[in-house]
């Protein structure tokens, strides 16, 4: 039998729901469904005839919440929010009254030891959320120059020792491939200088969210959802994006405040209170932005 239990845990719950408002009868798109936490919640106050469409890039994230669905008004889709148009199509549906993407990683991801994404368990170094596109991390790491793995590490994990660590790579892959999550973690530690905040951050972190970045297009796929998303949601509607670094916090900052089909509501992040830190600690980088789609919706952006 599937194990369609979930571990993670939705980071601003509460939060989410104050700035998203969902109200009996809307139609909404939680864009990143995961564990379905925000998502049931959302369904919950729009029934008993609205309805929210749930995408995921992750098959086994769709999976596992179309088995706990329920009675609840939640249809649960394979695919991808930068496909947000093209979705609203198939499912038939005109116009939104709200949008959610949390652009974290899950828990549930994390604790999957075969797909990379913790370098805490010694899994295959793939970390696609959709196992079906593109190549696996273990592909750039055998074949990037030292070069251009630097800045991939540095552009994308904002990692100050890339040059370190790229090197370290190329010295290990010469004499043998690099093909676990584990492997490459014990090679980015060895080659990082031990700092202040290291038993509260692994050394690899950065490399790994470098990784996942590129290989799954990752703000590509943001900056695609934030010119598009306007078009899908009708004129007062609200769009709320949480996210987990600084490069895709300045590209939702930017994009609601150089856009003139955006108003922000919020002047700064939304953070986690250290009631909801305490509880879950994977909430400390989270960031909260909500803008409403304003009359100008619908025009090309220049």
């Amino acid at each position: 039998m599937t194990d369609t239990s979930t571990q993670h845990v939705p980071v601003l719950f509460e939060e989410v729901l104050a700035q998203l408002n969902p109200q009996p009868g809307q139609v909404l798109v939680d864009g990143t469904l995961g564990g379905a936490g925000h998502a049931r919640a959302l369904a919950q106050r729009v029934a008993p005839n609205g309805r929210v469409y749930g995408l995921d890039r992750d098959r086994r994230a769709v999976e596992a919440a179309q088995k706990v669905v329920g009675d609840l008004p939640l249809t649960p889709l394979w695919g991808n929010y930068r496909d947000l148009k093209l979705v609203l199509r198939d499912v038939g549906v005109s116009q939104l009254d709200g949008a959610l993407i949390d652009i974290g990683l899950s828990s549930d991801q994390l604790a999957d030891a075969t797909r990379g994404f913790s370098f805490m368990a010694d899994g295959p170094l793939d970390l696609r959320f959709d196992a079906t596109e593109g190549f696996p991390a273990s592909e750039i790491v055998r074949k990037k120059g030292e070069q251009d793995l630097a800045d991939l590490i540095y552009r994308y994990g904002e990692e100050r020792h890339s040059r370190r660590i790229a090197r370290a790579i190329v010295e290990r892959r010469r004499d043998k491939p690099i093909e676990t999550a584990g492997d490459l973690a014990e090679i980015v530690k060895k080659a990082v200088p031990r700092t202040p905040d290291a038993d509260r951050i692994h050394p690899a972190t950065r490399t790994f969210q470098a990784l996942r970045i590129a290989v799954n297009d990752e703000l590509g796929a943001l900056e695609t959802f934030l010119r598009d998303a306007p078009e899908c949601v009708r004129t007062g509607g609200r769009v709320v994006v949480i996210t987990f670094h600084s490069l895709e916090d300045r590209i939702v900052k930017e994009a609601f405040r150089d856009d003139a089909r955006w108003t922000p509501l919020t002047k700064k992040p939304i953070t986690a209170t250290e009631a909801e830190l305490a509880r879950n600690p994977r909430a400390r980088s989270a960031k909260l932005r909500t803008a409403m789609v304003n009359q100008l919706a619908g025009m090309p952006t220049a």
